[in-house]
């Protein structure tokens, strides 16, 4: 699928056996589709029309509602998430953490201790099936994640004509990362990342675990980054101003 789509990724993406076509304007989408109709006849493959959808403002694809540069979490999934019930072993525990983990980008501080660490921390320890001791932190931290979900929080999709803002921020116990642009004069958010903190991390001083925070996000947001891109970081710890004046790498690749 991905060579019959070969020069085709400005309007055509594959996933599997699936294919997903997008165009600013309506002719332009017209032209898109007989394009890769055409390429589909020419290696005599076939489409279902029954399990295809044309035209559509906003698609569900891979569990998201994509469309009109936005991007946000899909129904079905979310209510499987709010309805899921309370975990009584490891292995609950896992399925429901995998569950709200797939939209962790629409959520902020996903992985900092005022949401999920309660209950990561109840997976320590070599038994994976034996039963967990839930109390009250993992009850708030279990509804506070159906919470956020339950907002419909919503992404805009990136601009690479306009700079990027990455705002950075560390907690002693984890990484909190903001990747967002301003369009008419208002900041939208484009992805939350985070990220907790190892326990040899968690000794660093405060300015050592600020740093960290900047060299994740530049490191994952690499593919926005690279190139001629512009962006600017933002951090709320002054010492750290240090690093604009800093002449040698900052970041090596291992």
């Amino acid at each position: 699928m991905a060579n019959l789509l070969r020069n085709c990724g400005d309007f055509a993406v594959p996933y599997l056996d699936d294919i997903a076509i997008f165009s600013l304007a309506w002719d332009d989408h017209l032209k898109h589709i007989k394009d890769v109709f055409d390429r589909l006849r020419s290696t005599k493959l076939h489409i279902k029309p029954s399990k295809c959808q044309f035209a559509q403002a906003y698609v569900k694809y891979l569990g998201h509602l994509v469309g009109q540069g936005l991007r946000t979490s899909g129904e079905l999934k979310v209510q499987v998430i709010k309805d899921f019930p309370i975990p009584t072993n490891k292995t609950q525990v896992r399925v429901f953490l995998g569950l709200s983990g797939y939209y962790r980008r629409y959520i902020p501080e996903f992985s900092l201790s005022v949401i999920a660490a309660p209950l990561t921390d109840l997976l320590k320890g070599r038994n994976r099936k034996s039963t967990v001791d839930w109390n009250s932190s993992c009850q708030n931290a279990f509804e506070e994640l159906k919470t956020r979900l339950s907002k419909n929080p919503v992404l805009y999709s990136p601009d690479f004509t306009k700079p990027f803002i990455i705002q950075c921020d560390a907690s002693n116990l984890g990484i909190g990362v903001v990747l967002s642009q301003v369009c008419e004069n208002e900041e939208h958010p484009i992805m939350f990342l985070s990220k907790k903190l190892s326990l040899a991390e968690q000794k660093y001083s405060t300015t050592e675990k600020e740093c960290a925070a900047i060299v994740f996000a530049v490191q994952k947001l690499k593919c926005y980054l690279d190139g001629h891109q512009k962006f600017v970081i933002q951090t709320d710890h002054n010492p750290l101003v240090w690093l604009e004046k800093n002449t040698g790498p900052i970041i090596q690749d291992s």
